[in-house]
């Protein structure tokens, strides 16, 4: 599979008063054709800042891109001007947002917001966009296709405005599409049906997926790779075979030791104690040290680098060898 995006030390802050709080720190990841990657972590942990920077659109809000670059079929997306990056969102790049309620403008009926992307990028006549809109509220699996197209988002189950959402975005055959957290707000059976309906969309135009969830269940239904994201920094990256049989990174272990199991006697359920850190009060060394059962005294100084390992990574020092810290490398047991 050729590379399709390749995100390189990418770094993004959100501005508070006259300083900057960093909220992703250096990343780096690929996503090659035909893939469906996921991006895993806690809420705080920069799954939603990332794909806003890969496609630009924080200039809403107080982010800003300080550094990086980010990749797509050999063009530096943060180099484009506001104009052409217009062009690279809906035809090239789209994205699925959280809550399709509020993606959605209530005043318009869903024919006329699917046909206007159509008509933008798919240089289609009014008749040629109702029916190609047409099409793809069928393909998404939405009956009464024709009557949809004149009703208003309110009209709509959430199932069903999510699927006029996913209807939307891939109705200009993008590369890449970008997922953010698309069956949130969805009970469990129609949860199922979205992400099959994603998985078969993938399977019929070979589009790449970047699928940004905190559902670990989700990722193991769907993806063929996980990044697993932790105070805007990936601590761990492998298949998603290799990050459920061995989990590296002691938050990963601890993300999927909180799944239930069933069939388990287990009166209480797993959890990792403590939160997220907040941007402005970032720990020294290690950012998950002061949550983590494996603290060694080297972890609590020094943050480790990002080691590969072959096609995995991971972002601890229990994976790195220590040289400069000696006989301080040791596990501090009386922090439990």
């Amino acid at each position: 599979m050729s590379k399709m995006l390749e995100v390189k030390n990418l770094k993004t802050g959100f501005r508070k008063e006259e300083h900057i709080q960093m909220i992703i720190s250096g990343i780096d990841f690929e996503i090659h054709e035909g893939e469906i990657v996921g991006l895993v972590g806690e809420s705080g942990s920069g799954k939603s800042v990332t794909s806003l920077s890969i496609m630009r659109l924080l200039h809403d809000t107080p982010g800003e891109i300080m550094s990086g670059e980010v990749i797509y079929k050999g063009v530096d997306l943060l180099a484009q001007s506001e104009s052409k990056m217009r062009k690279y969102r809906g035809k090239e790049l789209a994205m699925i947002f959280q809550e399709p309620m509020t993606s959605l403008n209530p005043v318009l009926k869903i024919g006329k917001q699917l046909m206007e992307i159509i008509t933008l990028h798919m240089k289609m006549s009014k008749r040629e966009a109702k029916a190609h809109g047409i099409k793809m509220l069928e393909l998404v699996g939405i009956p009464r296709a024709k009557d949809i197209m004149e009703e208003y988002p309110h009209q709509l189950s959430g199932g069903m405005r999510q699927r006029v959402m996913i209807a939307m975005q891939i109705s200009c055959n993008p590369s890449l599409l970008i997922a953010d957290e698309p069956t949130t707000a969805l009970d469990v059976t129609i949860q199922a049906q979205i992400l099959n309906l994603l998985k078969e969309i993938q399977e019929k135009t070979q589009m790449g997926i970047l699928l940004i969830t905190h559902d670990l269940g989700v990722v193991a239904e769907v993806c063929d790779r996980v990044i697993v994201m932790y105070a805007g920094r990936i601590v761990e990256e492998a298949t998603t075979e290799e990050l459920f049989e061995n989990p590296r990174h002691p938050y990963t272990q601890g993300l999927i030791a909180s799944i239930p199991k069933i069939g388990s006697n287990q009166k209480k359920l797993n959890s990792i104690r403590g939160t997220v850190p907040n941007p402005s009060d970032m720990p020294n060394g290690c950012k998950f040290a002061p949550r983590c059962s494996k603290v060694m005294e080297v972890c609590l100084e020094k943050e480790p680098d990002l080691l590969s390992m072959g096609r995995r990574a991971s972002r601890c020092w229990l994976e790195t060898e220590i040289e400069d810290f000696g006989e301080e490398v040791s596990v501090c047991q009386e922090r439990y």
